[in-house]
């Protein structure tokens, strides 16, 4: 599969490469990874050929959008294609010796409060920080961020922000959509029944879907695809390792949507490992593959902690499949037999 022929991101204007590049990593998501490392890993990604970059504020809590608009601010700006996200807002801590020995998320990013703010003047405000943080004045895709009950804690806290984009948050990136200074709209995704949540209420461009739909989990396949395709929505897929495992295989210690693996998890995910090797076929390949073969999905972005592991995804991308790998996966019902495959 060709990593960088573009396809049409849903009913936008936007055509993304089937491979991207996702920014987690270089917000020090899982170990600190140092300035040189992250600069030679975006050097890597670029010299191969990868010019879609997708990141978010709450990456590091800003880090890894610095680490990525300090690279490519000096790359063309006619060849990058940059997506970010909205959603939060960030702050000096009125603290900083309290926040600094604070227990909290992305404890080697940067040490800035936040809080969650969907509303007209947050989302651009939150732009406005992106654009600076990034060095570029012009992105080509906002996210909303967040906005699902795994992250705000309750059903009271997601209608709230929910109402909060209703009465003015959707209405400021419609407002950047029709100045064209963004192309295209979308919402992240981490769990079944979001989408179904969020075209109940807004016209979207698009879903950032990270997990509901990768080699080891197609849910979305039952009603939340199809209600995209009737809308016209298209799909990026983030955490296409399902957050490790189908990267690592099925190792001690591998984790499987964001948890330790459970041995169950574990022993499928084997399954599937020795069908891929009957095929001579690495699992990553197959995982990385995989979705691009959905009609309503543009581009796969996984994350980098090194150069070596971006040379590695544009290899496997490149890497061929035969086609009885996917007839025997469905056969072992190791993945739908509904699921798009050659």
């Amino acid at each position: 599969m060709d990593p960088f022929a573009l396809r049409r991101l849903g009913k936008s204007s936007l055509s993304l490469p089937h491979l991207g590049f996702g920014g987690a990593a270089l917000g020090n998501i899982v170990e600190e990874i140092p300035e040189a490392q992250a600069e030679a890993t975006l050097d890597a990604a670029w010299q191969a050929g990868v010019r879609y970059f997708d990141t978010s504020p709450w990456y590091g809590r800003g880090l890894s959008e610095r680490r990525i608009g300090s690279y490519l601010y000096r790359q063309p700006a006619r060849e990058r294609i940059i997506s970010t996200k909205v959603g939060r807002l960030f702050t000096s801590p009125a603290d900083p010796a309290a926040f600094s020995r604070s227990e909290r998320s992305w404890p080697k990013g940067l040490h800035f409060e936040h809080r969650h703010d969907y509303s007209y003047d947050a989302i651009m405000r939150s732009y406005e920080d992106s654009l600076q943080r990034l060095a570029v004045n012009r992105v080509d895709a906002l996210i909303i961020h967040d906005l699902d009950l795994g992250n705000l804690g309750s059903e009271e806290r997601v209608r709230h922000h929910l109402d909060e984009l209703s009465g003015g948050g959707l209405r400021a990136l419609e407002s950047l959509k029709a100045q064209g200074v963004i192309k295209t709209i979308g919402a992240g995704v981490n769990r079944l029944g979001t989408i179904s949540l969020f075209l109940e209420r807004f016209d979207l461009d698009f879903f950032l879907v990270a997990t509901p739909y990768t080699l080891v989990e197609q849910g979305v396949l039952d009603a939340e695809f199809p209600l995209c395709e009737a809308r016209g929505v298209g799909i990026v897929i983030g955490a296409v390792f399902a957050t490790g495992i189908l990267a690592t295989g099925a190792v001690p210690g591998a984790r499987y949507n964001y948890h330790p693996a459970t041995t169950d998890e574990l022993e499928r995910v084997r399954k599937m490992e020795a069908v891929c090797n009957r095929h001579g076929v690495p699992l990553a390949t197959a995982a990385l593959q995989f979705p691009l073969h959905h009609p309503l999905v543009a581009s796969v972005i996984p994350g980098a902690f090194s150069p070596e592991q971006v040379r590695q995804n544009v290899a496997n991308m490149r890497h061929d499949i035969p086609d009885a790998l996917w007839v025997e996966l469905k056969a072992e019902k190791l993945i739908r037999a509904d699921a798009p495959t050659p």
